[in-house]
């Protein structure tokens, strides 16, 4: 938090980035996964796609474990591991099997660019960069998904775990208190 002015200086980057950020946040993808109105081909590319993420984004996590300075500057880091080598991949193992797609399908799925640009980054952060690299990757990524889903969780529509628990894995309490440890 700046001491002059009283505002944390991720509200600040926020703030600054203005029209990029809303159109992130209120993307229409958030819209129509709320609405679980997604079309199901979109949302099973974008689930292969988010998955592969999956990976390089422990490999990063660990690393800033590793990297901290001290046991209480870890265990948030262990914890949100945690969270997401356990619920946040169920969740991804669960949503193959409903929407049929094997193993084998999804290696037939090209990488985005922005995936091969994103893993890509979180490696190179993750084996090269300082402390505060890292976490700033960190930020940026979880601060998102956090503010899309915190706009979107008071209506979403509860049929379809697929679309819901998305969005539950991003907001409430345990989400939004690891976030806050970064931000």
């Amino acid at each position: 938090m700046s001491i002059i002015t009283g505002t944390r200086f991720t509200e600040k980057l926020k703030a600054s980035s203005g029209e990029q950020w809303n159109r992130v946040v209120t993307h229409r993808f958030t819209k129509e996964l709320a609405a679980g109105t997604i079309d199901r081909e979109v949302l099973k590319k974008y689930l292969v796609q988010d998955h592969r993420f999956l990976d390089d984004f422990v490999v990063l996590l660990a690393s800033i474990v590793a990297n901290a300075r001290s046991l209480s500057d870890r265990i948030p880091a262990c914890q949100f591991l945690a969270l997401i080598t356990a619920k946040e991949n169920t969740y991804f193992e669960r949503c193959f099997e409903s929407m049929n797609c094997s193993s084998e399908e999804r290696k037939t799925i090209p990488d985005a660019a922005c995936t091969t640009g994103f893993c890509n980054l979180m490696r190179q952060v993750a084996q090269n960069g300082t402390l505060g690299e890292m976490l700033s990757v960190i930020v940026v990524c979880e601060w998102t998904y956090m503010s899309w889903a915190d706009l979107v969780k008071d209506v979403t529509v509860r049929e379809d775990f697929t679309t819901y628990e998305w969005v539950d894995l991003h907001s409430g309490p345990e989400f939004e208190g690891v976030v806050s440890e970064y931000d």
